[in-house]
C-alpha cells in the first residue's frame, strides 16, 4: 500500500479500496470531507436535527443500532470535539448504554429527510455521565418540561471522526403535523404493542391483539 496516503480509515477499508481499484476516490474523500472535530456547519446542522442513528458493540464485537430522537437540539455541542445526548426512558434492556460500559466506540448518523437532505457520520467513544454530574459541568443545559425526556443518564461522545453522509440515496420527506409522541410511556399499545407478533408467537394462548390493526 502507498505510504503517503492519508493516516485514517481501518485497515479493512483500505485493503479493499486497493482491491476494487477506490483508492484515488477514497483519498480524495478522506482528505476533503474528513474531520477530526465538529466544523461550524455541522455544529449548527446537529443542534437542528430530532433524531439520530448510533452503532455499538459489546466487547465482543457483537454490534447494535438504535434510534435517538427528541426535541430538536437534544443533541448538545460541548465543544468542537464533544457533544452529548439524554438516554430517555426505553425498554429497560439498557442494550446500547451496556455496549458503552464495554466497549466505548460509537458511531453515529443524523439524517436530515427535509430541506437539506443530506446526512453526518460521527464517530468517536463514549462514556455515561449521571444528569446530576452532567449539569454541574454543563449549568446552563435545560431542564425538558416533559417528563419522560428527563434523562438519568447522558452519552458524552469524544469526537474522533465528522464526515459528509451524501444526498443521492436519502430519500425526501414531508412533515406530518399535530403527531402525538407518548414519551416514556409504559403503555404496550403506545409502544407498538405486539407490531410483529413475536409475544404472540412464544405465548399463543395470550396473544394481544397488533398495535396496528
Amino acid at each position: 500500500m502507498e505510504d503517503d496516503r492519508p493516516v485514517t480509515g481501518s485497515l479493512g477499508e483500505r485493503l479493499l479500496q486497493e482491491e476494487l481499484g477506490t483508492v484515488r476516490r477514497a483519498d480524495a474523500f478522506y482528505r476533503d470531507q474528513v474531520l477530526d472535530h465538529l466544523n461550524h456547519r455541522m455544529r449548527e446542522f446537529i443542534t437542528r436535527q430530532e433524531m439520530v442513528l448510533i452503532a455499538t458493540a459489546d466487547a465482543g464485537g457483537h454490534c447494535d443500532s438504535s434510534l435517538r430522537a427528541g426535541p430538536a437540539g437534544f443533541v448538545r455541542i460541548l465543544g468542537r470535539r464533544t457533544l452529548a445526548y439524554p438516554d430517555y426512558r426505553g425498554n429497560g434492556v439498557m442494550a446500547s448504554l451496556g455496549n458503552i460500559t464495554e466497549n466505548p466506540h460509537i458511531g453515529l448518523l443524523f439524517l436530515d429527510f427535509g430541506p437539506d437532505r443530506i446526512g453526518l457520520h460521527v464517530n468517536g467513544e463514549a462514556q455515561l455521565v449521571a444528569d446530576q454530574d452532567m449539569r454541574e459541568h454543563h449549568p446552563a443545559l435545560p431542564v425538558d418540561p416533559v417528563p419522560g425526556r428527563r434523562a438519568t443518564v447522558w452519552v458524552e461522545v469524544s469526537v474522533h471522526e465528522a464526515y459528509v453522509h451524501c444526498s443521492k440515496h436519502i430519500p425526501r420527506m414531508e412533515r406530518l403535523t399535530g403527531s402525538r409522541r407518548d414519551w416514556g410511556t409504559d403503555d404496550p399499545a403506545r409502544k407498538g404493542g405486539d407490531w410483529f407478533g413475536t409475544a404472540a408467537t412464544r405465548h399463543p394462548t395470550d396473544s394481544p391483539e397488533p398495535a396496528h390493526r
